[in-house]
């Protein structure tokens, strides 16, 4: 597996609530469903295209 990066993020307790409640749905740890999230949005940006 390639090197993960870290970083901190800065969001709503409200935002914050919704991730738990769709990684619980998911079996997802929130760190995983924000990452799922934001490669299907990169995904979708991209026109379906694969990651590189």
């Amino acid at each position: 597996m390639a090197e993960r990066k870290t970083f901190v993020l800065r969001i709503s307790p409200e935002l914050w609530d919704e991730l738990q409640r769709m990684a619980a749905e998911d079996f997802r740890s929130v760190n995983a469903q924000i990452e799922f999230l934001l490669r299907e949005a990169v995904k979708k940006k991209r026109g379906g295209k694969k990651d590189p």
